[in-house]
């Protein structure tokens, strides 16, 4: 069986907070929304992808307005260095955003905080792979070489440092081999 990640669903505390953050910030649409049923709370649907009918969904009705603590994060792939320092752009004005700027040598993203304190990473992936755990803060004022320079310099002597289509074509072997050993 092979599973491909569809969506996470999350209690909120105040629906219209989120979602104006979700969808100012991140970009989310809002697909679909109603209740659960007769008497139970609303569920609101968002998305980015056209071929998804929702990545992230918002059940009003969260008990706690204390940060969670079930999710660490929640995690977002972006396809431009530029949208990473544009996002920091946005989030340093928001009040109550804490943003860290962190790399793991095959990511440079930003983890922050929404309005409810559940963790988000939006990341843009570099060339190369570096086994995991790796975390080094970076300075977002870089420009792209610059940045890419600087995980080079930081990373290149970690440990599985290779370019990343040559990491993903071993891993491609991998999931076939463990596929066809599967009865």
């Amino acid at each position: 069986m092979q599973l491909h990640w569809s969506h996470a669903a999350i209690y909120v505390h105040d629906l219209e907070r989120m979602l104006a953050f979700y969808s100012t910030i991140l970009g989310f649409q809002v697909t679909d929304r109603g209740p659960l049923g007769d008497g139970a709370p609303e569920i609101v649907f968002l998305s980015q992808d056209p071929d998804e009918h929702h990545q992230l969904a918002m059940i009003h009705g969260r008990q706690e307005v204390a940060p969670s603590n079930s999710a660490h994060h929640f995690s977002f792939r972006t396809g431009a260095f530029a949208d990473i320092r544009a996002l920091h752009e946005q989030l340093r004005e928001r009040e109550g955003i804490k943003v860290l700027p962190l790399s793991h040598g095959n990511t440079l993203s930003l983890y922050f905080n929404d309005p409810e304190g559940n963790g988000i990473e939006v990341f843009w992936d570099t060339p190369w792979h570096v086994a995991q755990p790796q975390g080094e803060p970076w300075d977002i004022s870089m420009d792209e070489a610059q940045a890419l320079a600087w995980v080079v310099e930081t990373f290149s002597s970690a440990p599985g440092f290779q370019p990343r289509d040559d990491y993903y074509a071993q891993r491609r072997l991998s999931v076939a081999a463990a596929t066809q050993a599967v009865p």
